[in-house]
């Protein structure tokens, strides 16, 4: 017979292990917020379901211990590591994902792929938003136009037994430079090892220095 006391405090009664209903046990994350509003990271912030996904990426990238955060999602502990990079394994070419979305208040009014829309009602009409990437950009910061979505699957090369793993971007910076990971995916043709980071990048503008973080995919090779 188990022990009664949860019955006289049934506050502090243990509550049962969360576990993911998808393959994924946990999304890497390049932000957080403050105070309602996004902040930037320039060391990887990593949210999981399981309590032994959270303490094994402490374990492996060093930071404070495993937190909850207010999410709606699964991913109910986050652990803000203190790595700028870290070396994963991508399943080939199909591991990254890319679409364009527009979004309105918490719903997807359009999605496209640049030159067709791709939601089943609009499938195949042309995309409504501009030609130009410089046009995108400001169509899209203005809440016109549908701004990138891009998400990479992936496992940790130093563990990849410990399961799945996403990160989802919206940078533009990305949307450049993933062109050329996904070419040396393709050439590989198989599982490759990758460098997934955060690279600071400062600049100089209206006789201010400034800085932003931008992720970044290095392509190291086939797995060997």
């Amino acid at each position: 017979m188990g022990l009664r006391i949860w019955e006289t405090d049934p506050e502090a009664e243990p509550k049962p292990r969360q576990k993911f209903t998808s393959d994924i046990v946990g999304r890497f994350r390049s932000g957080y917020q403050v105070n309602g509003r996004p902040a930037a990271l320039e060391q990887w912030r990593v949210t999981s379901g399981d309590p032994d996904v959270a303490d094994t990426i402490r374990a492996m990238f060093g930071g404070d211990a495993a937190q909850t955060w207010d999410t709606q999602g699964e991913d109910s502990l986050e652990v803000f590591t203190e790595a700028p990079r870290v070396k994963v394994v991508l399943d080939g070419p199909s591991a990254i994902r890319q679409e364009m979305i527009l979004w309105g208040r918490n719903t997807m009014i359009r999605r496209c792929d640049g030159v067709e829309q791709t939601m089943d009602e609009d499938k195949g009409k042309p995309c409504e938003c501009p030609a130009s990437y410089q046009d995108r950009k400001d169509a899209a910061k203005s809440g016109r136009g549908c701004a990138p979505s891009i998400t990479i699957y992936f496992t940790l090369a130093d563990d990849p037994d410990l399961g799945r793993f996403r990160f989802n971007s919206g940078s533009w910076s990305l949307v450049r430079d993933i062109v050329t990971a996904e070419a040396q995916l393709a050439a590989i043709d198989g599982p490759a090892e990758a460098w997934l980071g955060l690279e600071v990048v400062e600049y100089e503008a209206g006789g201010k220095k400034r800085r932003f973080t931008k992720p970044v995919v290095d392509v190291i090779g086939a797995v060997k």
